[in-house]
Order: C-alpha cells, then structure tokens, then sequence
C-alpha cells in the first residue's frame, strides 16, 4: 500500500525586526526628556504600564514616541515591505493596531498611505476615464 504524502496544513512566518529595540530605546529618551511633555498623550499616559521588558504599553500595544521617527519607519516597513505589498490605509491600520500605539495613528497611516507614490500610480491606473 502507497503512504500518503504528508501535508502542511498550517505554516506561520515569523519576521523578526529590531525596531522593538529601537522603540524601548526611544522610550527611554522621551522618558528622560522633561521639557518634552508626554507627547500630548491627552491624558492617557496614566494608562501606561511598564512591562516586563521595560517598555510602556498601552492595552497590550507598545507606545512609539515620536522620536529617531520611528512612526515612519515602521509605516514603511508595514506598507512596502517583500511580505506586505502596498496594503492600503485600512489594511494597514488593523495590521498595526494591535502591536503598537501612538495618538493619532490611524490618521498618520492614511497620511502616509495618500503620500506613496507607487499606490497612488496603481491607483490611477484602475481609475475609469470620465466621461464628457
């Protein structure tokens, strides 16, 4: 009798990236800052906590301050990545969402999103002319 060829049934990737180090770290100079307010956090920095590994979390989502413009590149690593290909605003809003956190964030994706050149060219080119 023939075997029968196993099957994967489920693969996960993991991608491993060091901007949770790069985040940590940022986190550590904003916290170090005094003049610099918590970033205008509209009373949500009491709802901060410090994990384990040292970083502030808000609801299990890790705080990126605005420093060494980490919000931008981690938009860039979401958005135009080999493994995520131009995702859309929304796409990579609920991506985001539930792994990092900073006010504002689902406006700063769709800013950035309506930035890129290459959507906005693909975009363009599915648009039907108009009429006259």
């Amino acid at each position: 009798e023939r075997a029968k060829p196993r099957r994967v049934r489920e693969m996960s990737m993991t991608i491993h990236s060091s901007i949770k180090a790069k985040i940590l770290e940022a986190q550590r100079e904003a916290s170090k800052n005094a003049s610099t307010p918590t970033e205008m956090l509209k009373g949500l920095d009491k709802q901060l906590e410090r994990k384990e590994d040292g970083g502030l979390y808000l609801a299990e989502r890790i705080w990126v301050p605005v420093y060494a413009n980490l919000r931008t590149l981690r938009m860039n690593e979401a958005h135009a990545t080999r493994y995520s290909i131009h995702t859309g605003a929304d796409k990579m809003y609920y991506d985001l969402r539930g792994l990092y956190w900073w006010p504002g964030i689902k406006k700063d994706i769709a800013m950035y999103v309506s930035k890129c050149l290459t959507c906005f060219k693909v975009k363009a080119e599915h648009q039907k002319p108009s009429g006259l």
